[in-house]
């Protein structure tokens, strides 16, 4: 769904995001906003499960709903509905919901902020609101699918693209991205809450961290035969 709808009231979040399956169980989130630490917020994920983005004038109670009802059975369309209907506000949100299988369903109320987007493709869905340009979630998606390797450098490029493509019709200052694989928390959960080059930033910690992603995972699971921890006093 696309359009206009009514001008800021208080201090809503605007946002660009993309969530995306890459058809091996994991499951991920790449988010920008010109409000500070949007993926705090906005930003939803159950591993086995499903991703969800609700932004705009957000509700955070949304992404767990929606989380609820996939892990329920119901297709990301069919939660949806089940979560949007009749619901008091509905009109001020904006949501995208992805399951692990790769289908996806979006929705944007009719009193979303600004120029609003979204777009389905492979495993993949963008939405936006307070857009630069109509063409911001579809250049999300090409770029997504156009991508290869870790899910976090796809969504990366995904995020890049869509900055490219216009962003947000006024600069974005936040941005996140998170994975869920097979273990019960984040295998990456990194955040940028404020700055006036968010998604560089977030560029330089996703190279940082993925090297040294799994040792965390062996840390947690087998530290006994976990990597050396590379602090003073450990050998």
């Amino acid at each position: 769904m696309a359009g206009r709808g009514r001008r800021d009231r208080g201090h809503p979040v605007m946002t660009f995001s993309i969530a995306a399956a890459d058809g091996t169980g994991a499951l991920g989130i790449a988010i920008s906003s010109s409000s500070p630490a949007v993926a705090a917020r906005c930003a939803h994920l159950r591993p086995g499960v499903g991703a969800v983005c609700s932004q705009n004038v957000t509700d955070p109670r949304l992404g767990p709903l929606l989380l609820d009802a996939l892990a329920r059975g119901q297709e990301p369309t069919a939660a949806l509905a089940s979560v949007t209907a009749g619901r008091g506000d509905i009109g001020f949100r904006q949501l995208t919901v992805l399951s692990p299988d790769g289908l996806s369903a979006h929705f944007t109320g009719d009193a979303a902020l600004g120029m609003t987007g979204a777009e389905s493709g492979k495993g993949a869905v963008a939405a936006g609101n307070m857009l630069a340009g109509p063409g911001v979630p579809a250049a999300m998606i090409t770029a997504y699918e156009s991508s290869s390797g870790d899910l976090e450098t796809r969504l990366l490029a995904a995020l890049a693209a869509g900055l490219d493509a216009g962003g947000e019709a006024g600069p974005v200052h936040s941005a996140g991205l998170i994975v869920v694989r097979e273990v019960p928390w984040p295998e990456t959960d990194l955040r940028v809450d404020w700055s006036d080059t968010p998604i560089a930033d977030l560029t330089s910690l996703v190279h940082m961290w993925i090297p040294q992603r799994a040792d965390y995972v062996t840390r947690a699971l087998r530290p006994s035969t976990a990597p050396s921890y590379g602090v003073p006093g450990n050998e």
